[in-house]
């Protein structure tokens, strides 16, 4: 084939996949980094130019080398080729950066819930310190109620706006 014959040759789904060896789920990763998007013909069918396809094979190689390294128990002979343990690493992967980013949200959630408790606590402790002086200045306050009207009921009534006091009778 000559270069302008490849260059014009379209690859269907079925076929990058068989030259990639990979799955569905994958292509679609490597067209976000690669930023290519797949072309629809006019019966709304996907399809890849050769070129395409070359870039693509490009970046999963550069893919494959960062697995590599970043997991330098596996050697470059282990690093295996399958597509279900790309997805699994894509979905551990996936899942720890949700994890990540849920941590995160919700750490902001709860320090922006929470940035004016202290104030309100403090208010919280001062207004209990109160309630609990007034409680005991009421109780005081009742008691001296209390002996008041026992020293109001020891004086009798005369007559001409007099009282006479009477003896109190203590009992022991």
């Amino acid at each position: 084939m000559t270069n302008q014959a490849i260059k014009e040759r379209t690859l269907t789904p079925q076929e990058v996949r068989a030259i990639l060896n990979t799955d569905n789920k994958e292509i679609v990763e490597l067209c976000k980094k690669a930023s290519i998007l797949p072309r629809k013909d006019n019966k709304g069918l996907t399809y890849f130019s050769y070129e395409e396809v070359k870039n693509l094979r490009k970046v999963q190689a550069m893919k494959n080398k960062k697995v590599a390294v970043s997991n330098p128990i596996m050697t470059q002979k282990s690093v295996p080729s399958s597509s279900a343990t790309s997805a699994v690493q894509n979905i551990l992967s996936s899942i720890k950066s949700m994890e990540n980013t849920l941590s995160d949200k919700i750490a902001k959630v709860i320090d922006e819930k929470l940035e004016g408790m202290d104030e309100v606590v403090v208010e919280l402790i001062r207004c209990k310190t109160d309630n609990e002086t007034l409680r005991q200045k009421i109780v005081d306050l009742n008691k001296e109620v209390y002996q008041l009207r026992n020293r109001l009921n020891n004086y009798k009534p005369v007559g001409l706006g007099f009282y006479v006091k009477k003896e109190q009778h203590v009992w022991e």
